[in-house]
């Protein structure tokens, strides 16, 4: 009986993946335009915290959105409403965007356009976490009504994101949610995170995330590594 060969098909798609992901960003980098890789469950908020940062920038970063859903237009349209540049990337299938997916949409922007280009990923908290879109920076979205325990069920995803959007605190005094447990367990996993609480609905912690957002814009224009 001849030995079976066992083939390591997922690393090797994740390094080819990580080398388009790297060219994404210094492609970015060179034209100054800062690439954010949005993530999160379904129905946390993605798509309203998009619109709340249209109208917190008020016009003064140039934003374009790439959409990503598994068979949708519905979101795209949303932030095309408003008179954003919009993509809608279908997936196919795919519960996640990679950097090649990314590419595309890219190209179809003209990114050298936008100060900002925000990527919507597919809702969920696996698969977007184990790819690199090649974005400056991760940002994940956890809403209250997901309750305080998802960052011992999908640990990879708070570890590789620079911010936490708590979204739909308007509902704490509705839930058992513990905010200081969630920080702990976050932050034991990723000390280096920032966590904001928001509230899509009300408006509610929308300027501290603004304020973050635009000094990442203007850091990666002026060439700063902070």
């Amino acid at each position: 009986m001849e030995d079976v060969r066992l083939i390591e098909v997922k690393e090797e798609i994740m390094a080819d993946n990580n080398q388009v992901a790297a060219g994404v960003r210094e492609r970015l980098r060179k034209e100054k335009t800062m690439l954010l890789n949005l993530m999160s469950s379904p129905g946390s908020g993605k798509t309203s915290l998009i619109l709340r940062t249209v109208e917190g920038l008020k016009g003064g970063v140039k934003l374009g959105v790439i959409e990503a859903d598994i068979d949708s237009t519905v979101d795209a349209q949303k932030v095309a409403a408003r008179g954003i540049t919009a993509i809608q990337l279908r997936t196919g299938g795919f519960c996640h965007l990679d950097a090649t997916m990314v590419t595309h949409g890219i190209d179809a922007l003209a990114a050298h356009d936008f100060d900002l280009i925000i990527i919507e990923n597919v809702g969920n908290l696996v698969c977007p976490a184990e790819f690199d879109t090649g974005a400056h920076k991760n940002v994940m979205i956890l809403s209250v009504p997901e309750g305080d325990d998802k960052p011992l069920k999908y640990p990879l995803m708070f570890t590789i994101c620079d911010v936490l959007l708590v979204n739909k605190i308007d509902y704490l005094s509705l839930s058992d949610f513990d905010l200081a447990a969630l920080r702990e367990r976050v932050l034991t996993l990723n000390p280096r995170i920032k966590i904001i609480e928001v509230s899509c609905k009300t408006g509610a912690g929308i300027e501290d995330w603004i304020a973050w957002l635009q000094k990442e814009v203007e850091a990666l224009r002026l060439g700063s590594k902070e």
